[in-house]
């Protein structure tokens, strides 16, 4: 009985083995497929080498880019344009902490591709820190440090710190993460009270919806 399996196996092994032969026998005798087939593969292999080193070279830059941050942000220049309202694309605004999933980053004003190498940006008509109305900040999930990548984590009665040149205000978490579509503007609208609003991609690694954070200054 034992032999039955391995009968049946015999003409697969062998049509394997001829199906080798043929295409090595085809490589050999044509120069043109042997350069295309090495040609394919440094090409899958650079693309490969690419897409695992685009999140480390984001990472790294944001990484040199956030010291230069913190230091702006504790400059008089920085207090100043801050008071004033002034606060120009791509310049330290506040330090965001969250403690429950050991998020520290500058959070810059702006939220352009170019603004977002920082990590988090301001979405610039949106209120400042602390002022009335709904606080809205945008952030990466998988590149440039990506300080949002455990958003999805937050829970109810969460704290969440902004730091300013001017002082320092704690917002809430109040509801539990949701999701929306990537053109649902709804989620950073003006609200009564002060509130903030975090967005940043969902699922991880698309840009297909938004997944949004909700909090209350307390």
């Amino acid at each position: 009985m034992t032999d039955t399996p391995l009968a049946a196996e015999a003409p697969k092994d062998r049509r394997f083995r001829d199906g080798s032969r043929f295409l090595v026998d085809t490589l050999r005798s044509r120069p043109v497929a042997r350069r295309m087939l090495s040609g394919f593969s440094i090409i899958t292999a650079v693309v490969a080498i690419g897409m695992l080193a685009y999140p480390l070279y984001t990472n790294y830059a944001q990484d040199r880019l956030q010291s230069k941050l913190a230091i702006q942000l504790r400059s008089p220049q920085s207090k100043a344009a801050y008071e004033a309202g002034h606060t120009t694309e791509g310049d330290a605004l506040t330090r965001l902490v969250i403690p429950a999933i050991k998020v520290d980053t500058v959070v810059v004003e702006g939220t352009g591709a170019s603004a977002l190498r920082a990590g988090a940006g301001h979405y610039p008509n949106t209120p400042l820190p602390g002022e009335e109305g709904n606080v809205a900040i945008a952030g990466h999930r998988t590149t440039y440090g990506k300080p949002f990548a455990n958003l999805d984590r937050l829970k109810v009665g969460e704290d969440i710190v902004l730091e300013t040149p001017i002082g320092q205000h704690v917002y809430r978490v109040i509801r539990e993460p949701f999701v929306v579509s990537n053109n649902d503007f709804t989620v950073i609208a003006q609200t009564p009270g002060k509130t903030l609003t975090l967005t940043t991609c969902h699922p991880k690694g698309s840009a297909r919806q938004r997944l949004v954070i909700r909090a209350e200054m307390l």
